[in-house]
Formats: C-alpha cells, structure tokens, sequence
C-alpha cells in the first residue's frame, strides 16, 4: 500500500509531472530541455539581457550540468548549447569577456570548470589557457594567516561557505590532471585546508550547522565581534558546502589526506533531519530557524542536499544505508518543487533568487534579510544542481518506490 501511494504522489508531480507524455523521458532531460526552451541563447541564462555576456558562476553552473545530461543521456545538442556560450565568451587569445583577475573573485573560478571537457573534446588551446589562467588566480588569492582563500578582494578576509564551491572543485579537478608527486601533494593539502578551516570558523556548537561566512578581522557590520561569524546558518550556503564537498572528493579520492572533508560530509547528514520539515523533508531558507514565521521551504538548498547526499552515497563518502533516504528525499523534492508547465516544460519553483552579505546592499546576514530577498521559478543555482541530482537518482537504478525514474 506505502509503495501505491508514494507511486500515485509521484505520478501526481504538482500537476502531472510523471503522467504527462513527455514524462518518459527523464526528468534530467526534461530540465535541460526545458531551460534551452526558455532561454534559446545560453549567454541569456541567470537574466542576463540579449546582447550581453558575462563571465557568470551561476551561468557556468547550469551550462555544466546540462552538458552533463547531455553526455549520460546521449544528447550531444545540449552539449552543443553549452559550448556556444564558451565559444562566445572564450577569445581566441585566451582571454574571457568580462573575467577581471585583479578581482581576486573565488565565484569567477567556477565557470571554469566546463572547459576541461571542453579542451579534452576540442583540443582548442584557448580553453587550456583559460584553464591556467584561473589556476593562476587561484595560486595569488589572497589568504587569511590559516591558509583561507578571501571570498573575493573586496571582501577582505571573509571567508564564505559559498565560496569552498566556487573554487574547490575546479582546483581539485586542475591538481589532479596536471600535478603528481609532491606538488599534487602540496595542493591536496591545500584544497583540504581550505574546507578544514572553513568548517572551524563557522560551526555552530548550538546546532551544529555552519554559518554562512565569518570574518576574521572582526570588523563587517554583519559578524559577531567575538567569533567573527555570521548571524545564521543559511540553506543555499551548507547547500554548497556540501556539494563542494563530494564533487572535490571525486577528484581526490579518500585516504588520510581527505578523511577530515568525509567527517565533515558525515557530519552535515547527521544534523541536517533536525532541521527538516516534517511534512515533506526539505529544508528551510534560514535553516537555523524552521517553522519560523515569515521562513519558507527552499528549492536550491533543498536540492544541493539531496543531490550531495546521492552522489556522496554512490561514491562511498556516506553509509550505503542512506541510500533509502536519499531516494526517498528525492522524490519528496520533486513532488515539492516540480511544477509541469502549460507548454510541456517543466520549472522549479521557490528559488531564492540571491542572498549575500555586505557589498554595497549592506546586506545583514539577519533572518529578516534572508526572507527579503525575491523567490523566483528556474534559477541557475537550482537548476543544475537538479539536473545532477535527477542524473544521481536514475544511475541507482533501484527506486525504493517502485516507481520509473521518469
């Protein structure tokens, strides 16, 4: 009976989802298919008006993921489409439109990441050159005295859980093509350092959650003088802790060096049911405050956990007893979050459109900022994250429910 009824809310898929014709094909598909609809230019991707590009995170994020299903699922156009942004905005000199390296920004690494694949389809040295030239970035950041990467030059000696995303992966990824012995070595020890101190300056003894960023100066209006934290544990950012987590570790493998990242990894899944929603297991936008009034559940989050949590199940950074869990809690997702469209496409919904601290908005950090900012269907921070988690949740092959991983 339990497994009929999970079967009839899965076909339901807020307004048929599963049932509707197109649902034979997989849901991963489905959202890059329905993302390309939306936004034939891929430089139009996160807003960004016709006629302009730029080097974006959140435009690179989406573009990686789709090329991603593009792969798994045999579907060269949406690698295609992922490689007219990067045929765009590359120059055949090496340089990238609108990237400033002088800004020291950890969030413009990660576009980057796209163009390993790239290089190694195309065999174009620019992209190669784009590749050591980030590298580069990475190798002059300025550093707190523990070894943190800044945030960004502007944001002197702040270090954001965001940030461990931004750059990790891509560093992780770079080390281990280009790197052995003691220099691979070296830069293991580094990417490793990074989240370990991360995840001191930010933890929460109360709730065991990290926070979003801290300062080490103790100066940003926004910080505790004390710990230099931030005021609260924000979904979106442990969303990216996590996945940083898992898609470094598929770079780095575990042994000695990267078992503190698998701790941390361990640890977040076993705090993480606390703080979820009852009704349907997804989390909350402030995540230190569930139920709160004027708190909500949260898409991006929401999905950078689940899909953390399945990759980091399949690759055997998390107890293969979760796996139960993670299917269930993806499910749970899409039946939240999934919405079918007039047109065939379907959308994610309740998207944090952006949330930071300081800058120029003086932005808070409080709980009252973090429900101001807008709630948006189809962001890029959603959307990739879903692609890749649709992507984990049909390479287990198994599902608990009974059901198709339509």
């Amino acid at each position: 009976m339990k497994r009929l009824l999970i079967s009839a809310v899965l076909c339901a898929l807020a307004a048929t989802v599963a049932c509707n014709p197109h649902s034979r094909k997989p849901l991963a598909v489905r959202m890059a298919a329905s993302e390309i609809a939306r936004n034939p230019s891929p430089t139009n991707l996160d807003g960004i008006p016709a006629g302009k590009v730029k080097w974006n995170y959140t435009t690179g994020l989406e573009l990686l993921a789709i090329a991603d299903a593009g792969e798994m699922y045999d579907h060269p156009e949406f690698q295609a489409y992922a490689a007219r942004y990067f045929d765009t905005i590359v120059q055949s000199d090496g340089s990238v439109l609108t990237y400033k390296r002088s800004k020291y920004n950890l969030d413009h690494v990660c576009p980057g990441r796209a163009l390993f694949e790239l290089y190694d389809r195309t065999g174009e040295a620019r992209y190669k050159m784009v590749l050591d030239t980030l590298y580069a970035q990475l190798q002059g950041q300025p550093r707190n005295p523990d070894g943190g990467f800044w945030h960004k030059a502007v944001y002197p000696r702040q270090m954001w859980l965001d940030g461990l995303y931004m750059a990790e992966p891509f560093y992780a990824e770079y080390a281990a093509r280009n790197f052995s012995g003691a220099e691979y070595e070296k830069a293991v020890d580094d990417i490793v350092n990074q989240f370990v101190v991360v995840a001191a300056h930010t933890y929460d003894p109360v709730t065991g959650l990290y926070r979003h960023a801290y300062d080490d100066s103790r100066e940003m209006f926004w910080c505790d003088k004390a710990t230099g934290q931030s005021a609260h544990a924000w979904g979106r950012a442990m969303g990216w802790y996590a996945m940083a987590i898992v898609e470094t570790l598929q770079y780095l493998g575990v042994d000695n060096s990267t078992q503190p990242m698998v701790e941390i990894l361990n640890h977040i899944y076993t705090v993480l049911p606390k703080y979820a929603d009852p009704a349907t297991g997804m989390w909350y936008q402030v995540l230190d405050q569930p139920g709160r009034e004027g708190n909500y559940l949260e898409s991006t989050g929401s999905v950078m956990f689940v899909y953390a949590m399945l990759k980091g199940v399949r690759l055997g950074y998390l107890p293969a007893e979760m796996e139960p869990e993670a299917r269930r809690l993806y499910e749970k997702f899409v039946e939240r979050f999934v919405k079918e469209n007039p047109d065939g496409t379907i959308s994610l919904t309740d998207c944090c459109a952006v949330a930071g601290l300081g800058g120029k908005q003086m932005r808070s950090g409080t709980f009252e900022y973090y429900i101001s900012e807008p709630v948006i269907d189809n962001d890029c921070k959603g959307v990739g994250p879903f692609i890749w988690a649709s992507m984990e949740y049909d390479r287990l092959k198994k599902p608990v429910s009974g059901t198709a991983a339509d």
